[in-house]
């Protein structure tokens, strides 16, 4: 190790980073996650200015004045706003460095992306992080960071299959011999769910709902698969006849029922990678089984109708909002054995 590697050893910290369409988690070398708040932005749109970031922006979404915006700069997980990206990982940068970002605590940083992102949508990331102040940026595909955080065997020779469902889009892959053998990326997910609900709202009860409560109702009694015990939720918003408030009581069945165009996409392209996959690691994947990670995970029910769906055994890793994240900081912590799970070499930028 040469002199300047050491010195920026000593005064740096490496991060690792799942840059999500719903949420930015970071993990930060010899710490764990120290990071874990939504991937917004509050901007004025008269100044430019950037006004709150992470959670803080999170809580003005539809409740600032109209010149000020709440947005997401990432779109499906790709990069839709560069300068505010940017912006965004220099703030997290920043908060892990405890506010000392200089030329020596410059990180090291493996970044987890969609599998199906172009070159030019690879480059966008890391050239986002090396312009927020990081020295030297590795890029990671999102499955393949979340089976190494589930503690998937990814560099045996042998099947392991991941299916991450995140907010923008579901990452699938067939992992053997540290690479991806089959892999797809769809852009349906935690998102499009919420929209699901939003869309049967206006149809079945004329109710204008906001995103935040679409979320809040999939999460209390959203469903994949019919639940032993019934479940109801408040939905309220705005009668879009009236325009007055309006509060309607929905079941966990109305809701399945509204979730059931995007379940079923997930589950078909499952199904498909399944197809795709040599016999020898489906042998391997039918006797290890399916492995679910994401915040998508969580949809009650999914583990179900994926194995009733494929026959093969399906189970939801631990903790799996964090598994990409906990996946880059494997990568972090042992950057030489695991070099070839990396998608892009590193670009240095070392300041002058």
């Amino acid at each position: 190790m040469s002199l300047s590697e050491r010195v920026f050893k000593n005064f740096s910290h490496d991060i690792g980073i799942d840059l999500g369409t719903a949420n930015t988690l970071v993990y930060v070398s010899g710490k764990g996650i120290v990071i874990n708040e939504p991937s917004v932005v509050a901007l004025n749109t008269r100044t430019k200015q950037i006004l709150a970031i992470g959670n803080d922006a999170k809580s003005m979404v539809g409740r600032t004045p109209a010149h000020i915006v709440a947005i997401r700069p990432l779109v499906d997980g790709v990069i839709s706003d560069f300068e505010i990206t940017e912006q965004m990982l220099k703030y997290f940068f920043t908060k892990v460095q405890q506010g000392n970002l200089n030329f020596f605590s410059r990180p090291q940083v493996v970044v987890g992306i969609p599998s199906g992102g172009t070159d030019v949508e690879r480059r966008a990331v890391q050239d986002a992080a090396l312009n927020a102040g990081a020295r030297a940026a590795f890029l990671i595909e999102e499955p393949m960071a979340a089976a190494i955080g589930s503690r998937l065997p990814v560099q045996d020779p042998s099947g392991s299959m991941i299916v991450d469902i995140g907010g923008g889009t579901t990452e699938i892959a067939v992992i053997s011999l540290g690479g991806v053998v089959v892999s797809r990326s769809i852009r349906v997910a935690g998102d499009e769910m919420n929209e699901s609900i939003i869309q049967y709202a206006r149809e079945e009860f004329n109710l204008l709902l906001g995103e935040r409560t679409a979320e809040e109702v999939k999460i209390k009694i959203g469903s994949a698969y019919r639940q032993k015990e019934g479940a109801q939720a408040v939905m309220r918003g705005r009668d879009m006849v009236t325009g007055l408030p309006k509060e309607v009581v929905v079941t966990d069945e109305q809701i399945r029922e509204a979730l059931s165009r995007s379940v079923r996409t997930i589950v078909n392209t499952v199904k498909e990678a399944v197809e795709e996959t040599p016999p020898e690691l489906v042998a391997d994947i039918m006797s290890r089984g399916i492995t679910l990670a994401g915040g998508g995970s969580l949809l009650r029910g999914l583990d179900l109708l994926v194995a009733k769906e494929t026959l093969i055994p399906v189970h939801v890793t631990d903790d799996p909002l964090t598994a990409v994240v906990r996946g880059t900081g494997v990568v972090l912590e042992d950057l030489e054995n695991l070099r070839e799970v990396l998608i892009q070499t590193e670009v240095e930028k070392i300041p002058r």
